[in-house]
């Protein structure tokens, strides 16, 4: 191999050619094919400028470097000239060695000889790879005979396809750069035939789709670095996390699962947490409220995406959205790299990195699953009328998009964010299929749920498969076999699966037919008797074919998106004027009553149906076959003011109000609590298996009465210990005959939702129920034989 060069530089730029002539050569054993010379790269160092953030923005004074790495990259030339224009550098400081590197893995990774930089892209014609290192890395340097402090630099290596490529991957290896603090990111040419589907930009740096840490600005919301830059980097020389000897996750069987849907900032964001500062809106902070989730009874979290993105991606350009930030983090910039502010005290990706895995270990040791809300049917880099460049695109954007070649190659859009994810092209089915294996293997989560996850059952022409690969694999990869997997069944380009998405008897689905059928039922509709019956009995419609269980339906009435149980039943309409998209954002078809009034009132018998309400969806929820989901909130009432689709409000819309849940803790957050806790200690709700004939006996002679608005039931346990269900949404009193309770037992009465707390439950029971029970309007009733 050559002698490798030192690093040289000046207070502006440094550029060289190299004469093949003038370098001895010298062999050495690697683990690649060889070390590469310089006479196959490009060299150039730039002083890195900086933006206000802090952050380094590359310099653009490229012209006559590119023309010396053409140089550089011509065969025939015979003759290279070793243009210096800084002095000797002092010999105390390491110089970058250069080798050819390998293919596998992707992203970057530690070597023998190095550190390896790896990346797929199939059309790209030139690869840069661009590397901003420490300040300390240069200090010290001997510059026109003086030592002097630089600003932080970027070197920028043009890789030569002859040498640094197989196959389609593009690869190098370099000794002695440090082992964290560096960060990295890749220019990209290649045709700019648009019609062919292509957009690569040179100019623009891109972030590395398998980078395990993801750097930009430091604190969630800052505006002063709103037009942060976001790159790859990497941590070696941290010590392997500690799970401790004795951890294990908790695997909760899928039957006895209760899942609470949370965003990791807005849970602590607020004053109300009491948490000092440094650690509200952080993993930090979420461990800090174990004791709440503890309390409440829950044993999984959902979280809503952690996977980097940028919170300021509305407020790019002048648009009736660019008022509000992205809190719910559906626009995913990188799928491996944990979203670095939320970390504490502005720390970074190496923090956050360390603070993640110190939040599941937490909750793991409290028993309960992680479960992570994940995005893979889009990304962040929108659509092509308003085009943001930031990876994919601008590294393959015809293989990792679908793209409609019948029309100009526009993006086709079934996510509804201006792009869609190529998820079955081979190589971005094992970029997903990378993804979840880093989350499980290095982060230990529990599972997944996949947002609109329909895209990902259609091909790489946007057409539904029938068998889509990507799904079968996440279904049977050795890896991911111990995982939840659960989906959104439906997207936005109209491909709606509940009840049928492709499943290997694995894949559990979100039932929005759950949703809408129990709040219809709930607040008074005709003719959902039968419906409702179905769904708490665990939607056997949808699922009894197969292998599939009652688990496979995740049941939900609220969701993140969508009215909170607190605006279900205060609102007829959506309030979403402060979105700025006049009201045409958010779903119409709500199924929600306002209980006779549209928002807040000092009513108190509009507030007491309210609540009356929202226990009798609480505990048609928990008493339901199959995993139950609530939202984080809901245990006190949270309410976002008739906002369904709050994604873009970092306030007290949002933000959990830890003084609103104090107020609750005796009434409101005592049923919703002592309720999980009962469904959690009673197994005739969370069985194995559909329901049979002697699980179950229906009260009921007239299902097909449309005007019926009543439905009582008895589920039979094995001891005898029955549970007597009854619910009227009826807007009149009923008075219900109560069956005979089982031999030697009498009925006790545990839930009634028109008394008040504590009454409204007794977990162990008021004996004394007769052989009939007067229910109030709109209320529910649980009696247990005891």
């Amino acid at each position: 191999m050559l002698q490798p060069l030192p690093l040289l530089c000046d207070s502006s730029v440094m550029k060289f050619s190299i004469c093949a002539s003038t370098l001895p050569l010298h062999t050495r054993s690697t683990s690649a094919a060889g070390a590469s010379s310089l006479l196959d790269m490009g060299f150039m160092l730039s002083k890195q400028t900086t933006d206000s953030s802090g952050h380094g923005v590359f310099s653009k004074t490229r012209g006559r470097t590119k023309q010396l790495a053409a140089n550089v990259h011509t065969r025939g030339a015979k003759e290279r000239v070793l243009e210096e224009e800084a002095p000797q550098i002092s010999e105390s400081r390491p110089s970058l060695k250069l080798f050819p590197g390998q293919a596998f893995p992707l992203g970057v990774s530690e070597v023998d000889n190095g550190i390896n930089f790896a990346i797929f892209s199939q059309h790209a014609t030139a690869v840069t790879l661009c590397l901003s290192l420490p300040e300390r890395f240069f200090s010290g340097l001997f510059i026109d005979g003086k030592i002097t402090r630089l600003d932080d630099g970027m070197i920028e290596l043009s890789l030569d396809p002859r040498v640094n490529k197989t196959g389609d991957i593009w690869h190098i290896c370099i000794e002695n750069l440090p082992q964290s603090n560096v960060l990295y990111g890749y220019r990209m040419d290649g045709p700019r035939a648009w019609h062919q589907g292509h957009r690569f930009d040179s100019s623009v740096v891109l972030i590395d789709p398998y980078a395990k840490l993801v750097d930009g600005r430091r604190y969630f919301g800052d505006a002063r670095h709103k037009l942060s830059k976001f790159l790859g980097t990497y941590d070696f020389d941290s010590l392997p996390f500690d799970w401790g000897d004795n951890y294990k996750p908790p695997n909760i069987a899928e039957k006895d699962l209760v899942v609470y849907e949370m965003n990791v900032r807005a849970f602590t964001i607020d004053e109300s947490s009491g948490l000092v500062p440094d650690i509200r809106g952080s993993y930090l902070g979420v461990i800090e409220k174990i004791p709440h989730l503890l309390e409440l009874g829950i044993n999984a979290v959902e979280l809503l995406p952690v996977f980097e993105f940028d919170e300021f991606e509305f407020q790019r350009r002048p648009n009736p959205r660019d008022h509000m930030i992205n809190t719910w983090g559906y626009s995913t910039i990188n799928f491996f790299a944990p979203m670095s502010r939320y970390a504490s005290d502005g720390g970074g990706p190496c923090k956050a990195s360390l603070e993640f895995k110190k939040m599941v270990k937490a909750l793991h040791g409290a028993g309960i699953e992680v479960i992570l809300d994940v995005v893979y049917n889009h990304t962040n880099e929108a659509d092509d009328d308003n085009p943001y460049i930031t990876s994919f695109r601008g590294i393959d954007n015809k293989v990792y998009y679908m793209v409609d070649l019948n029309n100009n190659a526009q993006l086709l859009n079934f996510a509804g964010c201006g792009n869609t994810f190529n998820c079955n092209h081979p190589v971005v089915m094992e970029l997903i299929l990378d993804s979840l294996r880093h989350w499980v293997i290095e982060y230990h989560v529990d599972g997944f749920r996949f947002d609109l996850a329909s895209v990902l059952c259609r091909g790489t022409d946007g057409s539904p498969l029938n068998a889509p690969p990507l799904i079968r694999e996440i279904a049977k990869d050795a890896v991911l076999s111990r995982c939840k997997i659960i989906a959104e069944p439906w997207d936005c380009g109209g491909l709606y699966l509940v009840g049928r998405f492709p499943n290997w008897d694995r894949w559990a689905e979100w039932n929005g037919k759950y949703r809408d059928d129990i709040r219809r039922f709930i607040k008074g509709d005709t003719g959902m008797k039968g419906d409702f019956a179905t769904c708490v009995a665990g939607s056997a419609d949808l699922y009894k074919v197969n292998k599939r269980k009652p688990y496979h339906s995740v049941n939900f009435v609220i969701a993140h998106d969508g009215f909170t149980l607190c605006d279900l039943v205060s609102y007829n309409y959506k309030h979403n004027d402060a979105n700025g998209e006049g009201g045409n954002d958010g779903c119409n078809d709500n199924f929600s009553w306002n209980c006779g009034f549209e928002g807040q009132t000092g009513n108190p018998d509009v507030k007491a149906l309210r609540s009356r309400q929202m226990k009798n969806f609480h505990l048609a929820l928990m008493i339901s076959q199959g995993v139950p989901m609530m939202l984080m909130g809901d245990e006190y009432g949270h309410t976002r003011n008739g906002n369904n689709n709050s994604y873009g409000h970092d306030t007290a819309i949002n933000h959990f109000q830890w003084a609103l849940l104090t107020a609750q803790k005796s009434s409101h957050f005592r049923f919703f609590s002592e309720v999980i806790k009962y469904r959690r200690t009673h197994q005739v709700f969370s069985h194995e298996n559909f329901l049979e004939k002697k699980d179950v006996t229906w009260h009921e002679k007239h299902w097909h009465n449309y005007e019926s608005k009543f439905l009582a039931f008895t589920l039979h346990e094995k001891s005898g210990s029955d549970i007597y269900l009854a619910f009227n949404a009826h807007d009149y009193f009923v008075k219900v005959p109560i069956p005979p309770p089982p031999s030697k037992r009498g009925w006790s009465r545990v839930v009634d939702t028109n008394l008040e707390a504590p009454h409204d439950i007794v977990a162990e029971g008021v004996p004394g129920i007769g052989s009939t029970y007067k229910m109030a309007p709109y209320s529910s009733l649980l009696l247990e034989a005891k």
